[in-house]
């Protein structure tokens, strides 16, 4: 017998009860950011993996370390470069003179929290070696296989101004990150806070772990209990669709979209949907939560035409659309 709703949302309060002191505590260190932590918490909860995308100097580094003392999760940054291989991430098999045989050395992709910093830095085969780990979960090393730890999150960042020795990501990789957040400049009040607070030559306030990796693992559990309705499931899937054959949803963007979003599209957007919903302490999603979150899981899947540049217009207007005309159950 299925549980009720009440008792779902019961559930998911008693889970989460660690996600407002949570924010309160990196809210000590990171000022502003809210929808980024956010999305951080909704990737760790829904077992994915994000893209940001902005300029240096927005905190992105700070918040990850700082999500990772707050959980006491293993904390790894990675900065990609063009000589870099994949063994510099994945590890690799040291010889041993004193008896002739082999030591493998993981690398630093074995930890929680992976910040790749600068990921289109990187040349094709360690962008793909990122990209496995995160998909498979496990990495080979000579003949051995090893499973990554539970919870793995990779954040990946790219910056928007400089392209000059880049190697963009193929959408086809693209597809595989959870979400694409962009992060943009703090408010004025907010840039005022980071100044009082940051600007001395002295450590950054210390960072009081309120929880335990394990605690994210199991509230993964109660996030895949969350109900989701059939007219949400029905929701979920016409927006997709809509992204792929726009005409025959309503949506008067023929032509503008080059590319639409995957299937994996409509698995993503619902767990991400009910990782939202549990951070709101709810045991069920709403339309709200899909509207809120349904930019960050599909704005990297939709893929504008020529036309559509011609018009100046961006992936993201191609989504507001959507969302403008697919009616909300």
């Amino acid at each position: 017998m299925q549980a009720s709703i009440q008792e779902i949302t019961d559930s998911v309060r008693a889970s989460g009860s660690w996600v407002r002191p949570l924010r309160e505590e990196i809210a000590r260190t990171i000022v502003g950011q809210d929808g980024l932590i956010d999305r951080l918490l909704v990737a760790l909860l829904g077992n994915g993996h994000v893209l940001l995308e902005g300029v240096p100097g927005l905190a992105k580094t700070l918040s990850l370390k700082t999500l990772a003392a707050a959980t006491r999760a293993r904390f790894q940054r990675l900065q990609f470069t063009p000589d870099m291989l994949p063994a510099d991430i994945v590890g690799t098999l040291i010889y041993n003179p004193q008896d002739g045989g082999f030591v493998t050395k993981h690398g630093p992709i074995f930890a929680n929290l992976v910040l790749a910093d600068e990921v289109n830095r990187a040349p094709a085969k360690v962008q793909s070696a990122l990209l496995e780990a995160m998909q498979e979960r496990q990495v080979t090393i000579g003949e051995e296989t090893f499973g990554l730890p539970e919870p793995f999150l990779v954040l990946a960042t790219q910056n928007p101004i400089e392209q000059e020795g880049t190697y963009p990501l193929p959408e086809a990789q693209v597809d595989r990150f959870m979400l694409k957040v962009v992060v943009e400049y703090p408010s004025r009040e907010e840039e005022r806070t980071i100044l009082d607070r940051m600007a001395h030559s002295g450590a950054l306030p210390d960072v009081q772990a309120v929880l335990d990796p394990a605690h994210l693992v199991e509230a993964r559990r109660v996030v895949d209990t969350i109900y989701v309705d059939d007219k949400v499931k029905d929701y979920v899937v016409d927006l997709v669709r809509a992204t792929r054959t726009p005409r025959q949803s309503g949506v008067e963007i023929e032509g503008l979209v080059q590319m639409g979003a995957s299937p994996r599209a409509t698995i993503f957007l619902t767990l991400a949907a009910r990782a939202h919903a549990f951070l709101e302490g709810r045991g069920y999603v709403t339309p709200q939560d899909v509207k809120t979150i349904g930019l960050d899981v599909l704005r990297h899947r939709v893929i504008p035409s020529y036309e559509a540049e011609a018009e100046n217009l961006t992936s993201e207007d191609l989504v507001g659309k959507i969302f403008d005309t697919i009616p909300v159950p």
